[in-house]
């Protein structure tokens, strides 16, 4: 028996890397799976891989988690194609790292419209289906930002303070109907954004070595890491696991100092 099998699944920013990873994974423990995400061709050319390589009920739909509008209406769309929504995953998120004296309004807005307000949207669209059916697991994606600072990174970890707090508020708020809210903070994943980022440095391989060299397993985690946490928290292997959060950091937030 598949671990997934025919529940309804809604992943925000699953054209690529940590998002994809989740779908792919949802995908493979049976769920029917619905791709929200901004960059539609990508989440097409994600949906169809996914399709071709597990054989599962898949769908893309375009969707702007700044706008409760956009989400609301993924979630119609995922009920029209296969049922009520029984797990919501909040993957979408942006890296805005800036000088707090120098940092724009719209630098501050936008990283909470995505990185916040975004998880909100997804949750207000789904909870009142969760709520009416007594069933449902809703899994953020956070970051070890959210209880750890690093410098030059602000308001980035301000926003994932942000979601611990809403996960553990909904998931007391909701939990006598039997609706889980639970967090993932992932520490150094292996996406493009982190590739992005060293590229970025004035030498991209000893940006690289350093990050690994930081690391307690001497690498960084991989997506498909991210994604059977999330596996085990959407199934019905966690019924008891509610308004907490999972370090997927390969041990590095333990580390006292260098």
């Amino acid at each position: 028996m598949k671990r997934l099998a025919d529940k309804v699944t809604l992943i925000t920013g699953a054209g690529r890397g940590i998002g994809a990873a989740i779908a792919f994974a949802f995908a493979r423990e049976g769920a029917a799976v619905v791709l929200a995400e901004l960059d539609f061709e990508t989440a097409q050319q994600t949906a169809e891989q996914i399709k071709t390589q597990t054989g599962a009920r898949v769908l893309a739909v375009q969707t702007d988690v700044t706008q409760s509008a956009s989400v609301q209406h993924a979630v119609s769309e995922a009920e029209q194609a296969f049922g009520a929504v029984d797990v919501l995953v909040n993957n979408a998120g942006i890296n805005v790292f800036c000088d707090p004296l120098t940092m724009t309004d719209d630098d501050w807005r936008r990283c909470f419209a995505v990185d916040l307000d975004g998880v909100w949207n997804g949750c207000r669209a789904v909870l009142p289906g969760m709520v009416e059916r007594g069933a449902g697991s809703i899994v953020n994606i956070a970051s070890t930002h959210a209880f750890k600072i690093i410098p030059g990174c602000f308001p980035y970890p301000v926003a994932k303070h942000g979601v611990i707090g809403l996960t553990r508020a909904l998931g007391i708020e909701y939990a006598p109907r039997n609706v889980r809210v639970n967090a993932i903070a992932p520490g150094y994943i292996e996406t493009q954004l982190t590739h992005d980022w060293w590229n970025e440095q004035a030498d991209p391989a000893a940006a690289k070595q350093a990050t690994l060299a930081l690391q307690p397993m001497k690498r960084i985690g991989r997506p498909e890491e991210v994604a059977m946490t999330a596996v085990f928290l959407a199934s019905d292997e966690a019924p008891f696991i509610n308004a907490t959060c999972i370090t997927v950091d390969g041990g590095r937030s333990a580390v006292y100092h260098d």
